[in-house]
């Protein structure tokens, strides 16, 4: 292996998200390390416990409960070391043994949380981070100034490139996003001079939001979505229709504004509150501008 850029890949923080682990699989079965320039930090699974447990969070306890492990990333090398909940000392040592020091850019893959699916779907934090996101070639591209404790955007504040590059829904090993997942990776190590080759662009410019509208379920029921992943709605356009238990409709749901749908539940059970479709948008009020976000981290509502 010749010297050149630390890449890091992980997935897995999230012990029902699957997707990633499949992308890091094959794409390991095709290096070759005589013509691979650099290091690639490869972690197919972060969540050992909440893998194990078939749970999203850090499922450490027999109880079946647990810590969202994306949310307790620290900023400081040696936070939780020998203090806090058992999930804060795994945070602080992924943080300290793998991710800090270690890198020189980095993606973290998920999928949508279990009853639902995103498409090809990356978060973008930073202008640094962006030149990534575009190589990755996702549907869509949620531009937006981080959330605290999370893989992505605790590198970004230390000055690490990085995005989350979400693939699908959770439980699964959906070949065509891990196909589509192994192709943007590619292109990125490709890029960066660590593969021969020249970047596969088929897949086209990715759709830029910087405002995500969850359109939620009012009533208890059945949801029945009338749209698709990455179709163009307009204000005023049924989204999805809930159901009584004999399929009498009791609430539609419409598009609260010109949008691109960007998820949406899988699961027909919805309780009031539930989201049932995702839209993003773009406003151009916001501070996060198309050649990038700004490089500051702070809490955002819908993640």
């Amino acid at each position: 292996m010749q010297p050149g850029p630390r890449f890091l890949l992980t997935a897995g923080i999230h012990g029902d998200e699957l997707n990633g682990i499949g992308v890091i699989h094959q794409l390991v079965e095709s290096l070759d390390p005589a013509t691979m320039k650099g290091t690639l930090i490869a972690v197919p699974g972060l969540n050992a416990p909440g893998l194990r447990n078939s749970t999203r969070a850090f499922t450490g306890g027999h109880n079946g409960s647990g810590d969202n492990l994306n949310r307790l990333i620290p900023r400081d090398p040696h936070a939780h070391g020998d203090e806090g909940s058992a999930a804060q000392r795994y945070a602080g040592r992924l943080w300290s043994r793998i991710f800090i020091g270690n890198t020189d850019f980095a993606i973290d893959l998920h999928t949508q949380s279990r009853g639902g699916t995103y498409p090809a779907y990356v978060f973008v934090a930073t202008p640094a981070a962006k030149p990534i996101m575009m190589l990755l070639r996702p549907d869509s591209a949620y531009m937006n100034a981080g959330y605290d404790g999370a893989v992505e955007d605790m590198l970004n504040a230390n000055g690490i490139p990085a995005v989350t590059y979400e693939l699908g829904g959770a439980e699964v090993f959906d070949r065509a996003m891990i196909d589509r997942g192994l192709r943007g990776v590619r292109n990125v190590m490709i890029d960066r001079g660590m593969l021969p080759g020249k970047p596969d662009l088929r897949d086209p410019e990715p759709f830029l939001g910087n405002v995500v509208t969850n359109v939620e379920s009012p009533r208890g029921g059945w949801a029945q979505v009338r749209v698709a992943l990455n179709q163009y709605v307009k204000k005023g356009d049924v989204l999805a229709v809930v159901t009584d238990p004999f399929g009498r409709t009791i609430a539609t749901l419409t598009a609260p504004l010109d949008a691109r749908v960007a998820g949406m539940g899988t699961d027909p059970r919805t309780q009031p509150g539930d989201m049932v479709v995702r839209l993003l948008s773009w406003d151009d009020s916001l501070p996060c501008k198309r050649d990038g976000c700004p490089s500051t981290v702070t809490p955002i509502k819908a993640r």
